[in-house]
């Protein structure tokens, strides 16, 4: 779609491409299409597409044999009805959905992310939540609903993340490492993580609420009281709380419960401490207080998770794609 991040692109294929040669068959190729057929402006090249009244036409009444259908799209504004059509009906039944960067409100253009959750780049989350409140829009870097079929990611960057971890989930943990060390990464983001964005915009603009975070951020093994964050950065509590509310929809102490779980999931995705050592670490006073939280925050608990990351390294890479 017009302004689709070429950074995104190259990010999908590059995957697909390493996937192919890792499994040393081409299981995996790319068609670009568009609405119209029209090259596309993809950060400043011109990109030759099909239309996809024409690949679908082409392909007969079976239709196409594709896997998945990735939506590239800048602001996700201004989709053919046509387009929406198509992807409530045939798409969403057959084809695993993905939008990248502003392609998820694409998605939730069509209906097809009800109750689900999804991200966007951050400087369209605000309008679509009052746009489709019926979305949780998750603000991480990316998600996916593997029983729905639906991924989305928040930007170009967060594009390899994501297909990491939707081929890692098909073919097994241990090409999803193969994959990440391929694509030249330390390491490739995990569920949960949120998008880095630079503080001014990330905290809304708002210095007091930056430096609020930032505290947060430097004290996550042993908390801060939010009466003390906000003396700390010169507010009242409740001005402090209206501050979360604003830019944030969130309690200050529920926002820094949520920063510290998230650490705690990854460390014990990534760590071999133990389980209380990582509750600790997080800032929890006792095991059964982290595991508690953990299960309410997460609906498992930190040793379930622990039990299902060892399972995926176990697992062999093998089969194709649902």
């Amino acid at each position: 779609m017009p302004g689709a991040s070429l950074l995104a692109l190259a990010g999908i294929l590059s995957a697909l491409r390493e996937v192919n040669d890792l499994q040393q068959e081409a299981r995996y190729a790319a068609e670009l299409l568009s609405q119209d057929g029209r090259s596309v402006d993809c950060g400043g090249l011109m990109l030759p597409t099909t239309a996809l009244a024409q690949a679908l036409q082409s392909a007969g009444p079976a239709g196409p044999a594709w896997h998945a259908l990735f939506l590239l799209s800048a602001e996700g504004e201004g989709t053919d009805p046509a387009l929406l059509h198509w992807l409530r009906g045939d798409a969403a039944a057959a084809l695993a959905l993905a939008g990248v960067d502003g392609g998820a409100a694409v998605l939730a253009e069509a209906g097809l992310l009800r109750g689900e959750r999804a991200t966007v780049n951050g400087d369209l989350v605000e309008a679509l939540q009052e746009d489709y409140p019926d979305v949780i829009w998750t603000g991480n870097v990316w998600e996916i609903n593997a029983k729905a079929n639906r991924l989305s990611c928040a930007s170009g960057g967060a594009s390899l993340d994501l297909m990491i971890a939707w081929l890692g989930g098909l073919h097994g943990e241990r090409l999803a490492q193969d994959l990440t060390l391929r694509l030249g990464l330390e390491r490739a983001r995990g569920p949960g993580e949120r998008q880095r964005r630079p503080v001014a915009e990330q905290r809304g603009g708002s210095p007091k609420l930056a430096e609020a975070l930032s505290l947060m951020e430097a004290n996550l093994s042993e908390p801060l009281p939010t009466e003390e964050v906000a003396r700390l950065v010169g507010v009242s509590r409740r001005q402090l709380e209206r501050l979360f509310k604003q830019h944030l929809d969130a309690l200050p102490s529920r926002y820094y419960l949520a920063l510290r779980l998230n650490r705690a999931r990854r460390l014990l995705q990534q760590s071999s401490q133990s389980i209380l050592q990582i509750g600790l670490s997080c800032g929890f006073s006792s095991g059964p207080h982290f595991s508690n939280a953990y299960k309410t925050h997460f609906d498992k608990t930190p040793r379930d998770e622990r039990s299902q990351r060892a399972a995926a390294l176990r697992r062999p890479a093998s089969g194709d794609p649902a």
